[in-house]
């Protein structure tokens, strides 16, 4: 359950539709600040709010280079998080092919 903490993180950063969106922006490559905020017309301290929530859940990363920083997305956190649901998903197929075999069970009987 230790991978649980960091996994919250990713969930919680994702959970804003704005910082879901710079994360499906960002899997089409790096992008500078101005250009992750063009398309939301959000200031840059509103948008810088939002990247500073994704680089504390370890999603994305930056780099300044003169007066322009640069976002890239990590892809770690997210393939951890899918590899989490998918044993969640599996967990609970199995409880539930569990539950169908008990009812039929009992429908035969």
């Amino acid at each position: 359950m230790s991978t649980a903490t960091p996994i919250a993180g990713v969930f919680k950063a994702l959970a804003d539709p704005t910082r879901l969106a710079v994360v499906e922006r960002l899997t089409l490559g790096p992008a500078s600040t101005s250009e992750l905020a063009q398309p939301f017309g959000l200031t840059l301290p509103s948008l810088l709010q939002h990247l500073g929530v994704l680089e504390s859940a370890g999603l994305v990363t930056s780099k300044k280079t003169g007066r322009v920083r640069t976002f890239r997305l990590v892809p770690a956190p997210l393939t951890d998080a899918s590899d989490w649901l998918g044993a969640q998903r599996d967990q609970w197929a199995a409880r539930l092919d569990q539950l169908d075999e008990y009812l039929t069970r009992m429908d035969t009987t």
